[in-house]
Order: C-alpha cells, then structure tokens, then sequence
C-alpha cells in the first residue's frame, strides 16, 4: 500500500464513527430503550455495597504522546503532529482569571487554574460521568449538563444537570442537581442562557428551568413526538429514541422571549427542523435566507451569538446532501442584524472550507464537514463579532465574518510540504495541530492574556484568541492541555505482557516482573507503556480496537482498526524509528470478514488467545476464525473459519422476493483448551434484535453447534458482551450480559441478571448476579481460586471464592465505563476504562476469604 492509502486509512469514514457511535449504544440500550433512573439507581445500589481493601493505580497518568519518534512505523499516526493527546472533550468553560473546566464524553469535569493543564478532577462523587455541555453563567456559576450528545441517541446516558455555586473550590455533588430526575437517562446536547431562564436541548425535548430558584421541576416547554418518550403510547417503538432530538436553543439577545429551537435527527425524519412559539404553541417556521429549514434538509444544528448581539452565526447539517460531495455541512450561515429570525446568509460551505488550508482537502471522499453530524462548534470571540472559530473536523477560523477563512488546527500535518517522516524532526518542519474531531470550544483569560481552547478526540488545545500562523494559515502557537492529569482516555481493551527489554531475573514470581502495557483507544489508536516510561507512546493509528499482547514478551502485540483489521507486530511497531512503509514490521493479518465491513464484524470485534496455549487464536466476525501460528502469523490468510454464525430473516425484498438477512456477528470470544465460546447478535439494535452463543472446539468444525437460548429463558436477551473459561475445566464458563434488567429496559425479553455460570459448556445457566446493581455488565474475569471480577458501566465488583455476594472492588476507582477485564504476569488485574484510561489491582491485597 503507498504512503498515501495508509494515512489516508486512519481519516475514518464518517459513516464508520457513525456506526461505531450506534454499535456501542446497541450493546446497553437493545432489545429496547433504556427507561429514565437507571443509571441513577444503578449507582445508588453501588454506593450500597460494601467495598473490599486495596487501591487501584491509575497506569496512564502520565502524558501520552501520539508522536512518539520511537514508534513510527507506517501504522501510526506519529508525526501527524497532534502531539500529547488524551479522550474526547465535549465541554468546555473558561474564566478571565485562568480558571478552565473540561467536560470529558465519558470521564467527568476536570478544573485547571492555570489556563489549562495541571488538572483536578470535580466531579467524581456524581452518579454519571458523561458530558453534553458546560457553561459559566452570569454569577460564574459552572453548569454541569451530563449525558454526551456527539455519539448515537442513547450512548452516555446521563443523570441531569448539576450546578457548582463556586467552581473555584469544592466539587459537584449529588445534592447540586438542578430540578428532579426529569432529565435522568437523557443525553444533553447545549445549554442556553436567557432573562432568569436555562434551556436545554436534549434527546427528550427542550426543558427549561429558572436559575433563579433551582429546585422544582424542569419544565418541558416542547417536544415533537411527545407519543414516543417514555411513557407514552409509542415509547415502545424502535424508532422512540430518535423522534424528539433538540440539537440546540437560539435566544434573540435583546428579547428573550423570542427563542428558535433547532430540532431534528442527525439521519433526517420528518420532524426536523426549526420551532418558535406562535401564541402558546410551538410552531415549524421557516427561517428567512440560505439556510435550509425543510425537514428534508435540517439536521445537526449549533448557533453561537456575539456578545454585542450583532451577530448570530450557526452550523447546519444535512442529512440529504450529495454522497458524491462528500460532506454533511449545509453551510455555516450568519445573520447580521444579531437576530436569529432574520435573514441567514451562508458564510461558508465545505468547499470554501477546503481551500482554507485543510488537511483534508486532498483526500477523495472525505471532505471538511463529512462528519458535521458529529463534529461541531462556534465561539464568537468576545471582543469582536466578525472573529469566529469554527470546529468541524478541522479547526477554522476568519477575522472578517466569513468572506475569507484559515484552518489553524489542520487535521494532521501529513503531505503538507513541510512534513517529513525524518524519525529526528518529531513532527517534521511543522508545528503542532490538533487533534482532530472537534467538539468543544471556550475562551478565557490567564495573566492578562485571551486565549482559545478547543476539545475535541483528544483532548484540549489552546492558542492566543488571535494567534500566529504560517503563510498556509495553520497555527504556529498552538499548546497541548493533555500533560497526562487529565488522563480521560476511552480504552476498549488492554493487553500486558512481560517487557523484554527489561532484565527479568525474577519470572514466574508474579508482581517483581516489569511488564509492558498495551490498549486500544477510541479514536486515539494504540498506546504502549513500557517499564520505566513516563511518556506513553502511540505504535498504531486511528482506532484501536481490540488487543492481545504476548505474556511472555509484551512487544509482541496484536491490535485491531476497526472490523477485524488486524495487524500484528513482534518488536512494539518501534520500526527503529522510521516511517517509511517499506521497512514497516506490522504485518496486516485480517481475517476474509474484514473485507464485509459491518456486514462481516462489529465495529470492534473480539479475538482472543487460548488460556492454555497462546498459539491458538479465535477471531470473531460473522465466522468464527482460528489461526495456530501464535504470534508468527504472517498474513490473513492464515486464519481459517471453523463456524459459521449464519444470520436472521428480517424481511423480504420487494423487487426480487429474496428474503433480506440480518448477519450474526460475534460480541464476545473465549477459548481455553481447545473449547471456544462465541456470543453474537444480528439484528444487534433495538429493531428485531437476535443473540446467541456458539460453542465449539477450535480443531474441530464438525463440533460447533449453537446453544439453544429463548428468549425468555436462563439467559435475557439481551446483549452478550463477556466471557471468561475456567482455566482447570473447559465446561466451566462464566457470562457477563449487556444492558440493564427488563425494569428498565422498554424491550421483549429483556429478563433479570447480568452474570451467568454454566457447569456444562452452556447447556444450561445459572444467575449469579446476586446483590450486583443493576447496571450493563461488559467484562467478567476468574482470579485467585476461582474468585470472580465483573466490569460494569459504573465499576468494577467483585466476588469471593465459595461466595455468593458481591462487592465494590478497591477504594477509589473512578465511576465510568469498563470495557475489559485482563490479568497481567505480574499478578495484576488490568481493567480497560472507556473515559478514565487503564487502572490496575494487585489481586494480592484481596483477602484470603
């Protein structure tokens, strides 16, 4: 492949985010909707349980480096120029006295008091870490809106919105709620300020409540489909969770009273588009100007006022735009009289945008707004309305109201001429970008001096509010926020591995081994900690999926892109340093699936290695794959399918009469001693959803059968999301199950529990779940003599050998997201965060019993 295909690989398809975004809310939300209070009442039953002793370690609180000049083979993205990188950002706030706060998707408000860096975490005692917005108001109060909006109409789900009265001391707390649980399992898109008013546009409606006298209800002032929320007569429908998304709220400056509301689903439904009050109802009004208000063409919507209230600028995404233009961005549009109901005129579209500077302008089917459904912000600075940031995929700004644009923040320094993969120059002759991704934006002043921060897939960049920049219009000024005490970063696996560039004298004594760590990012490829690093470098790009890694030797990894693209490297992708393609020492080994997109693996498939011999592989997509070369596999087409998983009819094409099928893709894989477990979903979402489980063993295709499981039955069906096989009988196998219980959960079948036990290879099923909260279970481990370790939504609990109760493993695990559970040859339990990074357990501070 050139050096163009494979940069140009790690640009990910919009339509890829998009699924990957949909994939991970299937697993909690399927085979219905998820009811408001779960998550609230999840997290109540966890503070009840008794917690065992020992402390987690936080293994990546140190800077993470995504142009690591040790690791640039061809797979990574290093000398891309995104620097120290963390997870996605998704609000922002910022004080004139050098006071930032960072809202990160799925790990909490962090405080820095220094114009960004240095973080505190200020949130941690709340139920839900997940961030749609936050704002300083008029008295410098902070606004916690939780529930992130950048991802799918479920994903991040969180709790309402919680107010510090002081944000530069003290924490939020559960007390600091604003209202009831109206606004529990909702995601949150923006909060708007207007007379003694805040609004909230949510995937539930527009609410609104005083700020005035914060307690009492909010107040739903409008929702479309009021049918379909829940406890309405078509709550139940698979399309309840897309018929009432607000995208945000535009308040008239100098009347607040007039308010237009920016409805609509990012994928288009007849709903879409904007709403001002006639009388006491709500109405659809057309907006005078370029901008598009047909239902047809409104999507995503993000409007930001200048502070003088000259000027009103928005962001639209379409869902009908031409797929030959590449781009989802309708426009960006101002209205230059300050009001929001006078005429719009376009200021910008995604070609104008490319011939700023992009990054992206050369790269066929992938142009600036592609992912506007996903990528969206506006700040006006405060001192002059026609000085605008605008975020999309790329960073863009004008001095002028639009009549000429710069990209300061390109999406990467690839194939600019002043890019070099010279391993001694870390981001060749350019300066440092950002990330890309963008979502959140804020300015603020520190010693005097005005300054922009952005947020976006990893993390927050600043820059002087009117910065420098090089005759191509790319930023030279801009400064990584992400010094590794924000560590924020969404693991979707871990793998650990003896380091062998580290004297071992002491092997086989567990804990005296020094080890290399590995895990696989969303958006943020793979990291790699070695022993002794206080950077962590990146060896593969875009993003990483799921990953094994050698106990013996932890350079030899293999990591996952997305779909089963698979490659493996046997010295750390260190590549001496080079980036040339034609000494790359990854090897590219995807199985035939990869090929099929979503049609041949999830978004992040699983594989694993055999518990008794790691030589033997299992891969999961629609087939079930094995390979028995271990860690020497030199291509895909060393795999071999052992299963097929078949696939659901779910209809009949009209035109031809042939029925329409819904492939079975694997979710979860475990395999030890030669018997393999396989659990798989298709439809995987809400509409028709099927699951099941496929047992086999791994030299044997004649032997695979798939276990019968009804739909009322010993298992729920719901999601099947984690196993793990009793290392001393392979008939022993252990379940962990997605999604909340069918109290919350508006599905058929959605049944009771979310850790099962077999005695006999899955024949028949045993609730264990016990005392366990209530809450979608993704990662279960047996540890120390048959002791057993579930990872959840909102931590990670634990239960004795011979005992039947759970509890709360360690004392200060931050509550987010464990996506997997892995032990290490140093006698450590690895958990995989997905918003608060890789923490470990010493298994040794367990007590006996």
């Amino acid at each position: 492949m050139s050096a163009l295909g494979e940069r140009t690989k790690e640009a990910e398809d919009g339509n890829e985010i998009q699924e990957g975004a949909d994939q991970y809310a299937e697993a909690r939300s399927a085979p219905g909707v998820v009811a408001p209070g779960a998550y609230s009442a999840a997290w109540a039953q966890q503070q009840s349980l008794r917690r065992t002793g020992g402390r987690w370690t936080d293994e990546t609180a140190l800077p993470y480096n995504s142009d690591d000049p040790r690791y640039r083979d061809n797979p990574s993205n290093s000398s891309g120029g995104a620097g120290q990188v963390s997870g996605r950002i998704t609000g922002l706030a910022a004080d004139d006295s050098g006071y930032v706060y960072a809202g990160a998707a799925n790990g909490g408000v962090w405080r820095s008091r220094t114009g960004g860096g240095t973080w505190e975490p200020i949130s941690d005692k709340l139920p839900s870490p997940a961030t749609g917005d936050l704002q300083l108001d008029g008295k410098g109060r902070l606004w916690y809106a939780t529930g992130e909006a950048n991802t799918s109409s479920t994903a991040f789900v969180g709790s309402g919105v919680y107010v510090l009265a002081d944000p530069k001391k003290g924490q939020f707390q559960p007390g600091t709620r604003v209202g009831g649980t109206e606004l529990e399992s909702t995601i949150i898109r923006a909060l708007r300020f207007g007379g003694d008013k805040v609004w909230a546009a949510t995937n539930r409606g527009v609410w609104s409540h005083s700020t005035t006298t914060l307690s009492g209800p909010w107040t739903l002032e409008f929702a479309p489909n009021p049918s379909y929320l829940p406890g309405g007569a078509n709550a139940k429908e698979p399309s309840a969770p897309y018929k009432n998304i607000a995208n945000d709220i535009a308040i008239d400056p100098k009347d607040p009273s007039k308010v237009v509301l920016a409805i609509g689903w990012r994928s288009g439904d007849t709903y879409n588009g904007f709403y001002a009050k006639q009388g006491e109802a709500w109405q659809r009004v057309p907006l005078p100007g370029d901008i598009a208000s047909d239902p047809a063409t409104v999507g995503a919507v993000t409007f930001a006022a200048a502070a003088d209230g000259s000027r009103f600028y928005a962001i639209e995404q379409s869902p009908s735009m031409d797929p030959a233009l590449a781009t989802g961005l309708y426009g960006v549009f101002v209205s230059e009289s300050g009001s929001p109901f006078s005429t719009w005129t376009r200021i910008a579209d995604s070609k104008k945008l490319a011939a700023s500077g992009s990054g992206i302008a050369d790269l066929p089917g992938y142009q600036p707004g592609i992912q506007a459904w996903y990528n969206q912000f506006l700040q006006v600075d405060p001192t002059d309305p026609n000085h605008l940031y605008l975020g999309l995929e790329e960073v863009f700004e004008t001095v002028d109201g639009g009549k000429t644009w710069t990209t300061p923040g390109p999406y990467w320094n690839f194939f600019f001429p002043c890019w070099s993969p010279d391993p001694s120059k870390q981001t060749g002759d350019c300066h440092q970008t950002t990330h890309p991704d963008q979502h959140s934006v804020a300015v603020g002043k520190y010693q005097g001096k005005a300054y922009v921060i952005v947020g976006n897939d990893g993390g927050a960049y600043r820059r002087p509010l009117r910065g420098q920049a090089d005759a191509a219009g790319h930023a030279t000024d801009w400064t990584s926020l992400n010094d590794g005490t924000m560590d924020v970063l969404q693991y979707y696996s871990v793998g650990v591995g003896r380091d062998p560039g580290v004297k071992n004298n002491d092997y086989g004594r567990g804990r005296s081994l020094k080890v290399a760590i590995s895990g696989g990012l969303q958006d943020n490829g793979q990291s790699i900690k070695r022993s002794g690093d206080k950077v962590m470098g990146s060896n593969f790009g875009g993003d990483g999926g799921d990953t094994i890694v050698d106990p013996r030797n932890g350079c030899n990894i293999a990591e996952e892109y997305v779909y089963l693209a698979m490659q493996v490297t046997n010295d750390c992708a260190a590549n001496a340093g080079m980036w040339d393609p034609e000494t790359a020492t990854s090897r590219d080994i995807a199985p035939p699936d990869n090929k099929l997109g979503p049609d041949g693996a999830r978004f992040i498939a699983p594989f694993t290695f055999d518990a008794k011999d790691s030589n033997v592989w299992v891969a999961g997509g629609r087939h079930v794959w094995v390979q028995d070369k271990g860690w020497n596999i030199q291509s895909g087409s060393d795999w071999t399918s052992v299963f097929d998983l078949g696939a659901t009819v779910i209809g009949k094409d009209p035109a031809t009469g042939k029925d329409i099928l819904s492939p079975h893709v694997a979710t979860a894989v475990a395999v030890s001693d030669g018997m393999a477990y396989v659990g798989w979903c298709g439809p995987c979402n809400n509409q028709g959803f099927t699951r099941g489980i496929a047992v086999g063993k791994v030299n044997d295709p004649a032997s695979w059968r798939q276990l019968d499981l009804p739909a009322e039955g010993q298992l729920p069906n719901r999601y099947v999301s984690g196993f793990d096989v009793d290392p001393d009988s392979p008939n022993h196998v252990f379940v962990a199950i997605n999604g909340f219980s069918r109290r919350w959960t508006e599905g058929p079948g959605a049944g009771i529990g979310h850790v099962f036990e077999s005695r006999n290879a899955g024949k028949t099923w045993t609730d264990i779940s016990g005392n366990m909260p209530d809450v979608p279970a993704g990662t279960v481990k047996m540890v120390r003599g048959g002791g057993l370790v579930v990872g959840t939504d909102l931590g990670v609990f634990y239960r004795a050998p011979r005992g039947k109760e759970w509890t709360a493993l360690g004392q200060n695990l931050p509550t987010t997201t464990t996506m997997q559970l892995k032990t290490g040859p140093d006698g450590k339990l690895y958990t995989a965060t997905h918003g608060r990074g890789i923490w470990s357990y010493d298994l040794s501070q367990l007590r006996a019993d």
